[in-house]
């Protein structure tokens, strides 16, 4: 009879098992130490980091073309309004180069004389003649002996010189002096003349709103039964600066036609005939023109100190 040998293993079926989890367990706690070290020494710290930092960097850029993008789209939306002459000003973008144009916009439609302001342009004058005109009034008397004055023939004139309003005008009481030497009025001249009233509101119509030149003009306001705002009026018996041109005191008034011979070379109120307001207005203005930047510049300045 042959011999069977048999291998018994009395140890239990988990002994193999258990063997098997004890290698493992020592792997993963030398995996586990192995990566401490690593930690510690900063080289798993390191690669992480780096992975880390890229994913950064790209929510950076995204978020830095999305601004892009954003801006841009506003850019367009803002810059075309200032293609025009006028942007508007009720908004208010933060870009100063709207308000350069708000200014531009401000600096050209107001523009006040200065002493900076250049002399081609620093002058109201010059920006608006139209709102410029000259008035010259001639008075006869009336009352007893002709010692009142009222209103017998008015003249106004625009900027350039050109007759706006011309006409004899009756007064309201009985003429008891023409005072033709001065005056210029024939008794022929106050036959169909316009009734004081009805020439005041002529006069007072085309009078409102301007700047009113004249020569004493205070005189002229009067018989027309009229105050006229005082910014609004330009004495050239009363500017100083014509008078320094014409070398005579600045403080003392100087007639009319003295100044117009001096500084405009030209004769006027000769004769026997008398004066005339159309004359007398013409010259009133072209003296003024002589020192309007000038003048104009200086009542500026004394306004806003």
């Amino acid at each position: 009879m042959s011999e069977i040998t048999l291998n018994l293993n009395f140890s239990g079926p988990g002994h193999n098992e258990s063997q098997e989890k004890d290698s493992g367990n020592a792997r993963h706690k030398q995996f586990v130490k192995k990566r401490r070290y690593l930690e510690h020494k900063g080289f798993l710290k390191k690669k992480q980091n780096k992975n880390n930092s890229h994913k950064g960097g790209d929510k950076k850029d995204k978020l830095q073309k999305e601004r892009k993008r954003k801006d841009h789209s506003q850019a367009n939306a803002v810059f075309p309004k200032f293609t025009t002459l006028q942007p508007d000003l009720s908004t208010n973008p933060s870009s100063s180069m709207q308000s350069h144009h708000g200014n531009s916009a401000t600096i050209k439609e107001f523009t006040v004389p200065s002493k900076s302001t250049s002399k081609t342009g620093s002058s109201s004058v010059l920006h608006n003649p139209l709102k410029y005109v000259a008035l010259d009034c001639e008075m006869v008397g009336t009352g007893p002996k002709g010692h009142c004055s009222e209103l017998a023939r008015c003249s106004i004139v625009s900027y350039d010189g050109n007759v706006i309003y011309d006409k004899f005008i009756k007064p309201v009481n009985p003429v008891t002096d023409l005072r033709t030497r001065w005056s210029g009025i024939r008794w022929k001249d106050l036959h169909k003349a316009t009734p004081f009233k009805q020439a005041q509101g002529e006069i007072l119509k085309i009078l409102t709103g301007k700047v009113v030149v004249g020569h004493a003009v205070q005189n002229d306001l009067k018989v027309l039964h009229y105050s006229h705002p005082i910014h609004l009026l330009r004495d050239t018996s009363r500017i100083p600066i014509l008078n320094q041109k014409a070398g005579l005191p600045e403080k003392q008034p100087a007639s009319l036609k003295t100044l117009t011979k001096v500084l405009l070379n030209k004769e006027i109120q000769t004769g026997k005939k008398g004066h005339s307001s159309v004359e007398d207005a013409k010259a009133t203005m072209e003296l003024y023109k002589t020192v309007a930047v000038e003048w104009e510049r200086t009542l500026a300045s004394s306004t806003s100190s």
